[in-house]
């Protein structure tokens, strides 16, 4: 039987994090604005220098970095946001908390966005978020000249692209905005957690006053103080702050980062290499412009009915390898039809048809290509399996 490796346990946290937060634990120490040299602060400059950004506010989520950009943003209340129709369902429930309302764009089999759609109703939108979903980047050269041209702001959901590069350009720099997670299963682990990044200086110091600096905390953030002047007293503190011991965790970590990122675009494309002679399945290429930082792998079944599909499912789960297909389940948060929160949700038909047919499959970069050789040949042994027995079903049923 096939040794997989664990798929589900998250990036190592390095000894220095942990020494980090044992010195934290003995000062008591755990409001990110308790001293000047905050871990949350010195994270902020780390990022932001790292990605080449003159800004970034840490804070409690990336879904949390969502909401304080587009509240930023100044957006009138029930402004339409457009998003894509493959995204997590916290995406549309920032839009929705922000008190705007989402508008939902087509995705086609290579999970980006699709900008025949797109094209078609951003004419209705006042702002744009563009989910870099699962680190599958969109067109950012197309994109970027629809909305320049029609004066509408584009945030970049980026919680799944830490590491990835469009045109040399990071991403999340490419936007007005760009908001990071440091969820367990991204390339920076803090369990959680979620930071925003931008060049806008009024922007940011109305995102840091929301994100909970009240009275004169702001003039702990390196913003000139005019900016923050205009909109003393005149915003709302949603307190969303990231706390010391969270930044403790990730500040070692992006000295780490670049490794991880090599480490796992070897592993995607390793197997993906392994996978590509399968008739059955078909694993999308990067974009030209698109240099990615994967930690997981998608692939499109085809030819395969629902019924093989799941036969496919269990045939993997078999072997003990968890695959996930975004619409074959009542409760998946990234299948759209299933966020029922929403007061309008249009079918995207096409997108549909996709998450149908889409399978998900953690790579960490931690894995070895031994460890890649075994989740690969589970793939295709169960597809494998899945499909022999479908051709003796049709032999047996002819005889």
């Amino acid at each position: 039987m096939l040794k997989l490796p664990n798929l589900t346990a998250a990036e190592p946290i390095p000894d220095a994090a942990q020494a980090e937060v044992d010195r934290i634990l003995r000062t008591g120490d755990l409001f990110r604005y308790g001293s000047d040299q905050s871990p949350v602060a010195l994270l902020e400059a780390e990022f932001a220098q790292a990605l080449g950004t003159k800004f970034a506010l840490a804070v409690s989520s990336c879904s949390a970095a969502l909401f304080l950009s587009l509240k930023s943003l100044g957006l009138p209340r029930e402004a339409k946001v457009l998003i894509p129709a493959f995204t997590f369902a916290a995406v549309p429930s920032a839009v929705v908390h922000a008190d705007c309302i989402p508008m939902l764009c087509e995705c086609g089999d290579d999970y980006r966005i699709d900008l025949t759609d797109f094209e078609t109703k951003l004419p209705n939108c006042s702002a744009v978020i563009i989910s870099h979903m699962r680190g599958h980047t969109s067109d950012m050269d197309a994109i970027m000249g629809l909305c320049d041209a029609a004066g509408v702001p584009v945030i970049e959901d980026a919680a799944h692209s830490l590491g990835t590069t469009w045109a040399g350009r990071n991403i999340g720099t490419i936007g007005a905005i760009g908001c990071f997670s440091f969820q367990s299963y991204k390339m920076l682990n803090a369990g959680e957690g979620g930071i925003m990044i931008t060049d806008d200086e009024d922007l940011i110091a109305q995102a840091i006053i929301m994100s909970g600096a009240y009275e004169h905390n702001w003039q702990k953030h390196p913003v000139l103080h005019t900016a923050f002047a205009n909109w003393q007293n005149k915003l709302p503190l949603y307190n969303l702050r990231l706390n010391t011991l969270s930044a403790a965790l990730i500040r070692p970590q992006l000295e780490a980062l670049p490794g991880r990122v090599e480490a796992g675009r070897r592993n995607h494309d390793h197997v993906a290499a392994t996978l590509a002679d399968c008739p059955w399945i078909s694993v999308p290429a990067s974009l030209p412009s698109e240099k990615r930082a994967p930690d997981s792998i998608q692939f499109n079944l085809i030819n395969m009915s629902d019924e093989q599909v799941d036969e496919f499912v269990s045939q993997a789960a078999s072997l003990g390898l968890k695959i996930q297909i975004f619409g074959r389940s009542d409760d998946n948060a990234r299948a759209f039809w299933n966020w029922k929160f929403l007061s309008s949700n249009p079918d995207q038909p096409k997108t549909r048809a996709m998450l149908n047919r889409a399978c998900d499959v953690r790579l960490p970069a931690r894995l070895t290509l031994q460890d890649c050789n075994a989740v690969s040949q589970a793939i295709l042994n169960a597809v494998n399996t899945t499909m022999r027995r479908n051709s003796e079903d049709l032999n047996t049923g002819y005889s």
